[in-house]
């Protein structure tokens, strides 16, 4: 009888990690067909098409692993192929990636991308949040987190960046790499090149939700973003107002295109009406009326939800405790609304289409 362990084992190999992900090649399913007999420990390594590359790092560190606590075993490991249709996806261990858009500034779409997450959370969800506005990169502000620097770990000989967990949400924002007073000057190449290292070069857990937090317009970040992960779909920011829904038709018809093809998830109207808190049954439409449904009927997609100008929505998210941590707040009810309203579409676009390509540039 083998006086190997199996749960020894597989302890030994739990100290071995993922270099995508930082979870222990157990947890991330990469290990299958564990057999001991007598001195002999044999099992499989599934790896993926674009984690080929793992094989040689793997092979030594879990057999180091396993022969620190047996030193007299033959470990016998064997990388399967595993047959996947993301072979070329950068961040296969997330399941959505959704891009948060606008056409111009000061709709409040970082509000919203903040929020949607954390409802997401709230929600029972895994997520993420890449703040991809590297100009006015918001999320320190908003989460709190204008002093804490990401943590870098060595994984498969490359540092790597740790999102920051707060909120039960994982972030990565540029804010969080510079002082808060210093100027963001780069260029489109250098822009690109930044989103590329928070895909890349960051270590995404196993998520069901990425929230993309991106800059007005339809300029390098986005094509960047299009060129570089498969965006599951997007959802556009609007006011009411006619200017800010010019704007944001220009953004929606970007992802509308027939070489890019992002589905519109749906349309938020964000500063629907001002409601005074002493007041809450006033409304006073501010911005007008009926631009997000306006903008949804022109996308044929959905007006998610409406969201009003409430002076607490601000001073939360300038004290970095956004509204959606607050049961009692008067935005929560039309912002889960509005959450449940983003799932249904999620899901009803997962039934009917594949997984959107990543945009190829000849």
């Amino acid at each position: 009888m083998s006086m190997i362990d199996n749960n020894t084992v597989l302890q030994a190999l739990r100290t071995v990690k993922n270099p995508n992900t930082g979870e222990d090649i157990v947890q991330s399913k990469f290990v299958h067909q564990l057999k001991i007999q007598d001195d002999q420990i044999t099992f499989d390594i599934r790896l993926r098409p674009q984690e080929q590359n793992l094989k040689p790092l793997l092979n030594a560190e879990c057999t180091e692993a396993i022969l620190n606590k047996y030193p007299n075993a033959k470990v016998l490991i064997q990388f399967v192929a595993e047959n996947t249709n993301n072979a070329n996806d950068p961040l296969p261990q997330i399941k959505n990636i959704i891009a948060v858009g606008s056409g111009k500034g000061g709709v409040g779409k970082s509000t919203i991308s903040a929020n949607l997450a954390l409802s997401l959370v709230k929600s029972g969800y895994k997520v993420g949040l890449l703040d991809a506005d590297l100009y006015g990169p918001s999320m320190p502000t908003m989460l709190d987190l204008k002093d804490t620097r990401p943590q870098v770990q060595n994984l498969a000989g490359k540092p790597k960046i740790i999102p920051i967990e707060k909120y039960g949400l994982h972030s990565i924002s540029l804010g969080y790499l510079l002082e808060a007073e210093q100027a963001v000057v780069l260029r489109g190449p250098r822009l690109g090149g930044i989103i590329k290292q928070f895909v890349f070069d960051c270590v995404w857990p196993n998520l069901d939700f990425l929230i993309i937090d991106l800059p007005p317009g339809t300029g390098d970040i986005q094509l960047t973003l299009v060129q570089t992960l498969p965006l599951t779909g997007a959802v556009m920011v609007t006011t009411p107002q006619d200017v800010a829904v010019a704007d944001a038709l220009k953004a929606m018809n970007m992802f509308l295109l027939p070489n890019v093809n992002v589905p519109i998830l749906g349309v938020v109207e964000n500063m629907s009406w001002f409601t005074p808190e002493a007041h809450p049954d006033e409304k006073y439409e501010l911005f007008g009326k009926g631009g997000g449904q306006r903008l949804a009927t022109l996308g044929e997609t959905a007006l998610l939800g409406q969201i009003p100008l409430i002076q607490s929505v601000r001073e939360s998210g300038d004290a970095g405790q956004p509204f959606m941590l607050k049961d009692d707040h008067p935005a929560i009810e039309p912002f889960e609304n509005l959450t449940q309203a983003f799932i249904t579409n999620l899901e009803e676009r997962n039934k009917s289409l594949g997984k959107t390509p990543i945009v190829r540039v000849n």
